[in-house]
């Protein structure tokens, strides 16, 4: 049986979160442009590490893992953006942010090891 990824499984996670936001903001919210791009960033993460994990080379591991901390990122752009336009309450975007910052403190500490690895080589 094969050990559990963590940024693996916080990133499935997390997509599942951001498919079910989605579907509340455009059909319960009638919000479409905002979610569109948080649906496609916030899933993307997920789908970046899993091709990192089955990546060709060391480099393309690398390449992928910034991709999916860029992809991190805007996803945390576009929640604050829907908060602070009221599409979603504080409460709301407290809960689903802290598994976004989890996510970007885990991809940040497995870029700065691949770092540290290359660098002692």
């Amino acid at each position: 049986m094969a050990k559990e990824n963590l940024v693996q499984s916080k990133s499935y996670a997390f997509a599942i979160r951001i498919i079910k936001l989605y579907k509340v903001l455009s059909e319960s919210r009638n919000e479409k442009v905002l979610s569109k791009q948080l649906l496609r960033c916030g899933t993307a993460v997920g789908a970046l590490i899993e091709e990192a994990i089955g990546g060709e080379s060391d480099a393309d591991f690398k390449h992928k893992l910034k991709v999916a901390y860029k992809e991190c990122r805007e996803t945390n752009y576009w929640l604050r953006l829907l908060k602070d336009t009221n599409y979603i309450t504080e409460k709301e975007f407290e809960s689903i942010n802290q598994d976004c910052e989890e996510l970007l403190k885990v991809l940040t500490s497995i870029l700065k090891t691949i770092k540290s690895k290359v660098t002692s080589q």
